[in-house]
């Protein structure tokens, strides 16, 4: 099952144990969650997922120019794929694909994680997410912006 944990923690069911859940976000990590710290658990599969995708951007990187960059991909996301977005009864989506700022500090000593959600129907939400991934490369790549670089110096 897909859930939501406390409105802050989303992703996959991994484990069940006696003490705690573990969950695997979207964005390939595995978080434990002792039962005493949730105060709130919503099940995701009610045809809608979220999709959050994301860059970790080098330390280095100016953030005025990155949030440029996300937030224009945000907007390009919202005009090619709108399609995949969920809608109320008017047409208009629940949450469009937006940028989250920077989401996560220090990532593995190598910089900061700058994330893009949206909210989209279930069937899509594998297209959805491979689309907006497409658009974050792009926008990098013709963006020049650095990204983090693995610390690993064997070759």
């Amino acid at each position: 099952d897909y859930v939501i944990i406390n409105g802050n923690r989303q992703g996959k069911i991994e484990e069940i144990s006696m003490r705690h859940l573990k969950i695997r976000q979207y964005d390939g990590y595995l978080y434990t969650v002792s039962y005493s710290s949730i105060t709130e658990l919503q099940n995701g599969n009610r045809g809608m997922l979220r999709v959050n995708e994301s860059l970790v951007l080098n330390y280095r990187q100016n953030p005025d120019d990155a949030f440029k960059v996300m937030e224009e991909v945000a907007k390009i996301c919202n005009e090619k794929y709108g399609e995949y977005l969920i809608k109320d009864e008017d047409g208009v989506p629940l949450e469009s694909f937006k940028f989250n700022h920077i989401t996560e500090l220090n990532v593995d000593f190598r910089g900061h994680r700058y994330s893009i959600s949206g909210l989209v129907k279930e069937a899509d939400f594998v297209e959805a997410g491979k689309k907006v991934r497409y658009e974050l490369a792009m926008a990098a790549y013709k963006n020049e912006l650095m990204m983090a670089e693995s610390l690993n110096t064997s070759q």
